[in-house]
């Protein structure tokens, strides 16, 4: 059974309808979700990063996944939009919060750095307006080499019919540049009717040019890929930690602390 994921559900401070879009995602059978904190800065005003709500404050307990015996697992990611270059700032100690990082470059300039350069997950596409580049093939595979991927959300896309042309419009452009490789479907629902089920998004997915297959893969192993490119990403390229078993060790063994060991580079 695949395990599908939301990695954009729009944060606000609601905590009742912050609740319901979880209880809905859970219900609909999605089996990790991400709150997407929109942290949008301006050259003139310093502004500060917000900080996640932890999740135990949030929802406690959490609700099992509808045809699963285990509760939804609840990720805080942060998508910086970016229009100028120093909006990203790769050492800032506030990025390490959130289980997720992602940027949205609106500059020509800044998606090829978003691509190239930065240290990121998941690089947002703006698909609901008419956008200000285009995508070009070699920043594209520069960025699926480095296991980052492309999101696409499709909530804008159900409530008003010119986002919706704007949408498929951008979303087939991208397809077609990254043949539909390193791309996730998300909702970035605000509210619990922006929800759509893992198969109606699919379905989404053949209109934005995909494959079955690779519509599948968009909301669920793409999406597991994006979790475990964030936590390398978080232990400096793939710290290994190891840890003796204390079934066959007396405790003395067991309190010794967790080995390291480096992934050869």
């Amino acid at each position: 059974m695949s395990v599908f994921m939301d990695l954009n559900v729009n944060y606000t401070a609601d905590k009742s309808q912050l609740q319901s879009l979880i209880e809905t995602a859970a219900h609909l059978g999605f089996s990790t979700v991400a709150i997407n904190y929109v942290f949008e800065p301006t050259v003139k005003k310093k502004q500060e990063i917000p900080a996640p709500t932890a999740i135990s404050e949030l929802m406690d307990p959490l609700p099992v996944v509808q045809g699963r015996s285990r509760p939804i697992r609840v990720l805080n990611r942060l998508t910086i939009v970016m229009s100028d270059a120093s909006h990203f700032r790769p050492t800032a100690v506030e990025y390490r919060r959130f289980d997720l990082l992602a940027v949205q470059p609106t500059t020509e300039k800044l998606f090829h750095a978003a691509c190239m350069i930065y240290d990121v997950d998941i690089i947002c596409i703006s698909v609901t307006e008419k956008l200000p580049f285009f995508f070009k093939r070699a920043p594209v595979n520069g960025a699926i080499e480095r296991g980052l991927v492309f999101e696409v959300s499709y909530s804008a896309a159900i409530r008003d019919s010119t986002r919706r042309r704007y949408t498929i419009a951008n979303a087939v452009c991208l397809m077609e540049t990254c043949k539909g490789k390193s791309v996730i479907l998300s909702s970035a629902a605000e509210k619990p009717l922006d929800l759509r089920g893992p198969y109606d998004i699919t379905n989404l997915g053949l209109l934005f040019g995909l494959s079955d297959g690779e519509a599948k893969e968009a909301v669920s192993s793409t999406c597991r890929s994006v979790v475990l490119h964030a936590e390398t990403r978080k232990t400096a390229s793939g710290i290994i930690y190891t840890v003796k078993s204390c079934s066959d060790s007396p405790p003395a063994d067991c309190e010794a602390p967790p080995a390291k060991r480096a992934r050869p580079q």
